[in-house]
C-alpha cells in the first residue's frame, strides 16, 4: 500500500525508543501517562516493523537508502 520510507537506522531508533516507552508504561508511569506511553510505544514499534511512517509520507520524508540505477 505505502512505499517504505524508513531506513535501517531510523527503524532501529524507533524500535529502541518503542521498547523504552513500553517499559516506562508498564513500570514507571500511571494514569493517563501510562496510556499515552503505551500508544506511543505501539506506534513506534509498528512503524519500525513495517518500515512505513504515515507522517513521513505526508511530509514527504524518506530515510531509505537510495538504490543505484542499473543500466542495461
Amino acid at each position: 500500500m505505502f512505499a517504505k520510507n524508513e531506513g535501517p537506522i531510523d527503524r532501529g531508533i524507533r524500535a529502541v525508543l518503542g521498547m523504552v516507552a513500553l517499559v516506562a508504561a508498564f513500570t514507571l508511569l500511571s494514569g493517563i501517562w501510562q496510556i499515552i506511553a503505551g500508544v506511543v510505544a505501539f506506534m513506534l514499534l509498528v512503524t519500525a516493523v513495517i518500515g512505513v511512517c504515515p507522517l513521513y509520507s505526508v511530509l514527504r520524508i524518506n530515510t531509505c537508502p537510495v538504490k543505484p540505477e542499473t543500466k542495461g
